[in-house]
């Protein structure tokens, strides 16, 4: 089933993101490799693709995973949970209807 995982940052997150974007995209394209991956991205703080200084106030991932319990303990693993980016996840089941 598909899962929405919806991220709220902490304020002020850009040098924590960096510091571990690496590594949330490899466990990212694990997911994609495997073909579970529907997609993936962050929330700019402003109204542009490229908020620059501004920076990200979370992010959004809609994947496949086998249970809900499965899916809330790989957000709770991602990278920017363990480096101080995010402040709060919520993992939902999710139903594609479009496209």
């Amino acid at each position: 089933m598909l899962y929405a995982i919806m991220t709220q940052d902490v304020d002020d997150s850009l040098s924590l993101r960096q510091g571990v974007r690496t590594e949330h995209l490899a466990r990212l394209n694990a997911l994609k490799d495997e073909g579970r991956l529907l997609m993936a991205g962050p929330f700019p703080a402003i109204d542009a693709n490229d908020p620059g200084d501004a920076g990200f106030t979370g992010s959004l991932i809609v994947a496949e995973f086998d249970s809900l319990e499965t899916a809330k303990r790989w957000a709770d693993d991602d990278p920017y949970v363990s480096a101080g980016v995010t402040a709060s996840v919520s993992v939902k089941p999710f139903k594609n209807v479009l496209p």
